[in-house]
């Protein structure tokens, strides 16, 4: 789905620091959305978490910088680390040229699935709200 120029495929999930998660079995995949990619700029350092790091929904766990901007990669579940995509940590340039594929930042093995529901969804009036105050907090 489009919104105002920006991409959020409608089969994940996004928190409201801008970071989607992807449901695969009992673990989500997690990456920075089309939107915080396009408004740092050209990402240039990606500090992962060490594997079996337990995070918590909400809180960050992991670092971005960009050229412009420095900042937190949030925990869209709590659990624990399982992957870790490493080749971020020599070019991450997929952060920007695919966010929501090569761009995919950890795995996490979550604790509880009811935390999905703290989650937004694209199509819904709760996340058209959200995103357009972000908009407008950034214009």
């Amino acid at each position: 789905m489009q919104i105002a120029g920006y991409e959020f495929p409608e089969e994940l999930y996004y928190e409201r620091n801008h970071f989607w998660a992807r449901v695969d079995g009992a673990e989500v995949t997690v990456g920075a959305t089309d939107y915080v990619q396009q408004i740092a700029g050209e990402i240039l350092f990606f500090q992962a978490p060490p594997l079996g790091k337990v995070v918590a929904q909400g809180k960050p766990f992991a670092s971005i910088e960009s050229g412009k901007w420095v900042g937190q990669v949030y925990a869209p579940v709590s659990g624990v680390i399982t992957a870790v995509n490493t080749r971020l940590e020599d070019d991450p340039s997929p952060i920007n040229a695919d966010p929501y594929g090569e761009g995919w930042m950890v795995k996490i093995k979550f604790e509880d699935l009811k935390e999905l529901s703290n989650l937004l969804k694209p199509g819904t009036p709760e996340f058209s709200e959200w995103f357009e105050a972000e908009l407008a907090r950034n214009a």
